[in-house]
């Protein structure tokens, strides 16, 4: 029975910034093990509705269910439950070192055994993190703040990792890199991702299913292959015109 449950169930979602309505009667569902995406213009609501699953922002109406179980509101309670954001612009705290950023990470967790075990496959996805182990993450490059981002939310040990506009701001060989890991991440765990990205293309690419949002509601949905070949998402953000 258990498998007829969406890992991720968003019902009828209303999100309000004072008067502006961010977002309208949200519907969607994930499957455990799949990559989904989100994809839209800038100011569609995408980073919100991440941030409202995540308990960052409160949400007025509807229902986040993880695991059929409604997700708590506080941000720190929703780590706990297995669900973690990697924010738009890494985030990551500039004055710590790589190691105390990832050990932020593993707040949530008392096993010491565990987090050194969690910091070896971190560095074992990105060996630059090792290299730079000591160093403050306020000193790394752009793409390798992406990387100690994506470990600090790994090292929560997640069981859906939110990420939001991963690509933003990396020259195109990280972008790649980063792209890829996803996708093993995926592949070779079984975690379950929800990414919202700027970069439609490389979006749909990856994903198994994917959702279109446009000023606040979800437009369009489908496979990733499906949206790709679809000329309104073409033409909208792909940046193909009809002939």
């Amino acid at each position: 029975m258990e498998t007829n449950i969406p890992f991720l169930d968003v019902a009828n979602l209303n999100v309000h910034y004072g008067g502006i309505h961010a977002l309208r009667d949200i519907n969607m569902q994930i499957a455990k093990g799949e990559i989904a995406s989100v994809i839209g213009a800038n100011g569609a609501g995408k980073s919100t509705l991440l941030k409202t699953i995540s308990g960052v922002k409160t949400f007025t109406s509807g229902s986040i269910k993880f695991k059929g179980i409604q997700l708590p509101k506080e941000s720190f309670q929703v780590v706990k439950q297995g669900v973690t954001l990697v924010p738009e612009g890494r985030r990551i705290f500039g004055p710590l070192s790589v190691k105390e950023n990832l050990q932020l990470g593993a707040y949530s967790r008392s096993d010491s055994v565990h987090i050194a075990h969690r910091m070896d496959e971190v560095f074992n996805l990105f060996p630059v993190l090792k290299e730079r182990i000591n160093q403050p993450g306020g000193t790394l490059s752009g793409g390798e703040q992406q990387m100690l981002a994506i470990g600090r939310a790994l090292m929560s040990d997640p069981q859906l990792l939110l990420l939001d506009e991963p690509s933003l701001g990396l020259a195109p060989l990280i972008i790649d890199l980063v792209l890829d890991t996803i996708v093993k991440l995926n592949k070779e765990t079984g975690l379950t991702i929800l990414l919202v990205e700027q970069n439609a293309t490389l979006a749909l690419e990856i994903s198994h299913h994917s959702f279109v949002l446009e000023t606040g509601a979800i437009k369009m949905r489908g496979t990733g292959s499906e949206l790709l070949d679809d000329p309104r998402v073409k033409e909208s953000y792909l940046g193909v015109t009809s002939q």
